[in-house]
């Protein structure tokens, strides 16, 4: 499971990772949200309206889901499942209310945060994406204070302030040789007060 607020630069991690790694799955997740210009249905989500995700969320379809800036985002239970039971690993792009959701059902899951430099990259990010307008970014700025409150939750913690080391710090935790990015060590705490104070 990879973590981070929104302008963390999870997706691009994740999409680096993957191309590194064939052998892993990805877990396309099921959203309210509506599509962006670059987005493709089924590769980035699979797009789909509130009623029908209510219903699957009702049906137990999902292995987790929640509400995220007003819309929903769920993983599929079948999907996972299926990829487990075929002995293959899958990454979960997932937020912190999903990752412990899927913690309860999966304990072995390893658990990723990733974290921004400093604020003001975050910012610098969000309107980097010039796809959301300027309220959905003060939003999103707002709440990502809340969402990082949550890093110590996790088992692993990378902070992405330069695009290369944080992937290599990602290819280090799925090796099973990233000890040293663990959310328990030195100097973490401190730089994550700065962050939210």
């Amino acid at each position: 499971m990879i973590a981070a607020p929104s302008g963390a630069g999870k997706t691009s991690l994740v999409r680096a990772l993957m191309e590194h790694h064939r052998d892993l799955g990805f877990s396309v997740s099921f959203t309210t949200r509506p599509r962006r210009p670059t987005e493709v249905d089924g590769r980035d989500y699979h797009f789909v309206t509130r009623e029908r995700f209510d219903q699957m969320a009702l049906d137990g379809e999902f292995i987790e889901h929640a509400d995220v800036f007003g819309h929903g985002y769920g993983t599929g239970r079948r999907q996972v499942e299926q990829a487990l039971a075929a002995g293959q690993d899958l990454i979960l792009e997932i937020d912190w209310q999903g990752a412990r959701q899927v913690r309860e059902r999966l304990p072995e899951a390893i658990d990723i945060f990733i974290l921004p430099p400093s604020r003001a990259a975050l910012e610098q990010r969000l309107r980097g994406r010039a796809t959301d307008s300027h309220a959905v970014i003060a939003r999103r700025l707002s709440e990502s204070v809340a969402e990082m409150r949550h890093w110590a939750e996790f088992r692993y913690v990378v902070v992405n302030d330069d695009f290369t080391r944080a992937l290599a710090d990602l290819e280090a935790i799925v090796a099973g040789t990233g000890t040293a990015l663990r959310a328990d060590r030195p100097g973490l705490g401190q730089f994550a007060e700065g962050l939210l104070a």
